[in-house]
């Protein structure tokens, strides 16, 4: 790593065991409120954990919103997700006027206009074993040092496959896609661990500056903005152990580093043609090509929404 990165490395990651206890974030909370968003689609098996996991800091008066939005799960997520405590939200039913969409940029962007919470804090809904630990140790650098306005989780990533033992190796997309373009393109950031990471929190004043992308290009396309907005010195990273999460096929990885190159190359003002991603499937006549697009255009900044300003006026 360049040395500049190296200093920033030092200096910006931050330990999740060394966080401090609720009594002393809460003194750091200093009339500042916190809104956890829980984007979910057909996460039945996993989601009550997670919410639970924030409830009793909702009852601790650390985090004053835990809102589920819900990307059309034909499962019973939504339901399991209110019952273990979160107000759960249809994305369909946010901002109808600006037309339906599917994917979890969709899902983060529309909990941004649904809460109130000067600090946001995004968690993925498919986790295995989060604890509260996880709020308290992204929250931590926003509260003690405000010239921080995102906090990046990273963790070890375990590559664990049916009827076998863990193994290193998770973050596939991570190691073979984003991590090759950002030391190639903005080695500024090597430093990160965990560019795609779906857990991190941020300053409203930030995030409701910079356009979502709809597909699985969000958490890239958000770093690169903050970085773009305010500089390597304010953003930070935390390390939160062991991140275990449902894994998935290699055609579906390929089609998120589709989505993840693409919007690398449009930050990067690299020109490029194609909008989809073809791959083929094996049937018994032959190989088929199966088409996918890379992703929607990224919706505009919150701050551009007129229903947005409205709302946040009224808020004041």
């Amino acid at each position: 790593m360049q040395p500049d990165v190296r200093r920033w490395f030092s200096r910006r990651t931050f330990s999740g065991a060394a966080t401090p206890a609720l009594d002393v974030l809460l003194a750091h909370k200093a009339g500042q409120s916190v809104s956890v968003v829980l984007p979910a689609r057909n996460e039945e098996a996993t989601v009550a954990r997670v919410v639970e996991a924030v409830v009793p800091l909702v009852r601790g008066g650390l985090v004053d919103e835990l809102v589920v939005l819900d990307g059309n799960s034909t499962d019973a997520t939504a339901r399991i997700a209110a019952h273990a405590g979160a107000t759960v939200l249809s994305i369909d039913d946010i901002l109808p006027s600006y037309g339906p969409r599917h994917g979890k940029g969709e899902a983060l962007w529309k909990g941004l206009y649904v809460t109130e919470g000067d600090l946001i804090v995004y968690l993925d809904t498919d986790l295995v074993g989060v604890t509260p630990s996880w709020v308290t140790g992204l929250l931590w650098p926003l509260l003690s040092e405000p010239e921080i306005s995102l906090v990046k989780a990273c963790y070890e990533r375990p590559l664990a496959m049916p009827d076998q033992p863990e193994v290193p190796g998770g973050g596939r997309v991570t190691e073979l896609t984003a991590r090759p373009l950002l030391n190639l393109l903005w080695p500024h950031l090597a430093g990160i661990i965990q560019p795609l990471a779906g857990e991190y929190a941020a300053r409203r004043s930030l995030l409701e500056r910079i356009p979502y992308d709809g597909g699985y290009a969000v958490e890239l396309g958000l770093l690169l903005d903050t970085h773009e907005i305010v500089g390597l010195e304010g953003i930070a990273q935390v390390d939160l152990g062991v991140r275990r999460h449902r894994h998935q096929s290699t055609q579906a990885l390929g089609r998120m580093a589709a989505a993840i190159t693409a919007a690398a190359l449009e930050r990067a003002d690299v020109p490029h043609q194609g909008t989809e991603i073809v791959q083929f499937a094996s049937t018994a006549e032959g190989f088929v090509p199966v088409e996918t697009p890379t992703g929607p255009r990224p919706r505009p900044p919150m701050i551009d929404i007129p229903e947005y300003a409205s709302r946040r006026a009224r808020a004041s």
